[in-house]
């Protein structure tokens, strides 16, 4: 089995949270890449996208993904993370990788700050449209896919171990 957990999904689907939970309910080590290009970059990801663009800050993330030489952890990825074929590549190489599906209404009822988030799009695209875009990224790279529209992290997290462990 691979050491590591991968969690990708849009902004809102609960990667981070879920993360967390899912870190310490067995034992391993969390890292959130957003926070880790916050970090090593010294500012936060909408910042990075106002001084360049939203493709700039999808090749920050892929840089920082390639680094990433860990075992026994949960990793929580940006939402844009499967812009990479590269980035996506290492990540399985690594870890399981799990898709958090959440509708479009649930993420719309979850997220309020849309525009200082830091979510890489283009200036002319709708939610919606990278919503659409990006489940068939999301499905194409997901190993196992966990529907998180009902239940709460809590039991999301033990879902996800459960699937993991059989």
């Amino acid at each position: 089995m691979k050491s590591n957990l991968t969690l990708i999904g849009m902004p809102g689907s609960g990667k981070s949270t879920i993360g967390v939970i899912l870190a310490k309910n067995l034992g391993l080590g969390f890292i959130d890449t957003d926070v880790l290009i916050q970090i090593n970059r010294q500012k936060p990801l909408q910042q990075i996208i106002d001084e360049h663009d939203h493709l700039y800050l999808r090749v920050v993330e892929e840089e920082e993904i390639l680094k990433i030489n860990i075992e026994n952890h949960v990793i929580a990825t940006g939402g844009s993370v499967v812009y990479s074929k590269k980035a996506m590549s290492h990540l399985l190489g690594i870890s399981k990788v799990i898709f958090l599906d959440v509708t479009f209404e649930e993420i719309k009822k979850r997220i309020r700050n849309f525009e200082t988030r830091g979510i890489a799009k283009s200036i002319n695209q709708s939610f919606r449209e990278l919503f659409a875009e990006r489940q068939i990224l999301y499905k194409k790279y997901a190993e196992i896919t966990v529907n998180c529209n009902e239940s709460d992290q809590e039991e999301l997290a033990f879902q996800i171990a459960q699937l993991i462990t059989c």
